[in-house]
């Protein structure tokens, strides 16, 4: 049973309220994406303190609502004509999981002397509910897991946001117009149309999936221009407060001692896996005529959600972002269960 829900209300104001703390503060040293980054920095570390942080799921379901709707927004009748340069990509995404797998893998494997299934389930970029409910079905180790996926979460907001920031304010871009003039009808076309998205996201069960359905349907809608209006920058800014919560809330107390003893192996498997990804990004930047923080948001190993608000905070194409995130889960849910029996009969290494 959870605890009481006095309990409950006080916990997530004091985790709103930590959320926020940290999203202001950033926002006054000028860091990039202040409200997510300093939102996520700010819960992570009062969460390894010990504090408990909590979510009310309705909040959630709201945010991951309208983050989809402003996401959405940022697709614009050009956008269609760029995804005829698409397919290839998506042919090097492929590329790029299956050495980001492999390469991580080995490492783990071979150079920490990790067990089969630990190893392969610590290397999958992304898809992190996905890959623990798999993960519990074998003889691997979870709190390894756990940490390493974790790890590189928060490091992919650490360090690619604010690189991504530089990129972005250096080269030519997609310029997102937006229009905060709402009508009656936009508002009850937009919502209507995006709470239908985010319901049939919602039973795809594709991680993210409301968040990425109310995308789907407020894209298509600007993508035809439908309608015009978007969501309040303040409202969508609230909204990253609240995410910041569900990242940096991912790592407790609780894994303090793992966190340290396997910090330097979740540095190592970062470094592996991103760098790889570059390799397989750094094609597609040079054989098609798209914009290198896009790129390098889609083929980014893992954090669906924030990955994609970063995009359209940073000017870029958020459906190239997501659409390519929703392929590689899929790879990954397509291989994992193939996977794991192959791994199945592996004995863990203790410790």
């Amino acid at each position: 049973m959870t605890p009481s829900h006095p309990n409950n209300t006080q916990t997530a104001f004091l985790s709103l309220l930590i959320s926020a703390a940290g999203a202001c503060t950033a926002k006054l040293i000028g860091l990039p994406i202040p409200f997510l980054l300093g939102s996520t920095i700010a819960v992570t570390a009062a969460s390894l303190s010990g504090i408990r942080m909590h979510l009310p799921d309705w909040l959630r379901v709201v945010v991951f609502f309208t983050l989809g709707i402003q996401a959405g927004s940022g697709v614009s009748p050009d956008t269609i004509n760029q995804m005829v340069t698409w397919p290839f990509s998506f042919l090097m995404l492929l590329l790029a999981l299956v050495l980001v797998t492999g390469a991580t893998y080995l490492m783990l494997r071979k150079g920490f002397g990790w067990d089969g299934p630990t190893a392969l389930f610590a290397s999958l970029p992304g898809a992190l509910s996905f890959v623990l409910v798999a993960a519990m079905g074998t003889k691997a180790n979870m709190v390894k897991i756990t940490v390493i996926q974790c790890v590189r979460l928060l490091l992919l907001i650490g360090f690619l946001a604010p690189l991504l920031a530089i990129i972005a304010r250096n080269a030519p871009h997609m310029v997102v117009e937006l229009d905060y003039e709402w009508t009656v009808q936009d508002a009850a076309i937009l919502l209507a149309c995006g709470a239908g998205g985010a319901v049939l996201g919602h039973f795809s069960r594709v991680p993210g999936g409301m968040m990425l359905g109310a995308l789907v349907a407020s894209a298509l809608l600007h993508a035809t221009s439908i309608v015009t209006a978007v969501v309040p920058r303040s409202i969508a800014d609230i909204g990253l407060i609240v995410l910041g919560v569900l990242i940096g809330s991912r790592v407790g107390a609780e894994h303090r001692t793992q966190l340290l003893r396997y910090l330097p192996i979740a540095l190592c498997a970062f470094i592996v896996g991103t760098g790889t990804s570059f390799l397989a990004a750094f094609m597609v930047w040079y054989l098609l005529d798209l914009h290198p923080a896009q790129i390098a948001l889609a083929f980014a190993p893992g954090a669906l959600e924030a990955l994609t608000v970063i995009a359209f905070s940073l000017g870029v194409d958020p459906s190239y972002v997501a659409s390519h995130h929703v392929v590689r889960f899929l790879m990954i849910a397509f291989a994992v269960p193939l996977l794991a029996r192959w791994l199945r009969d592996d004995t863990p290494n203790q410790g």
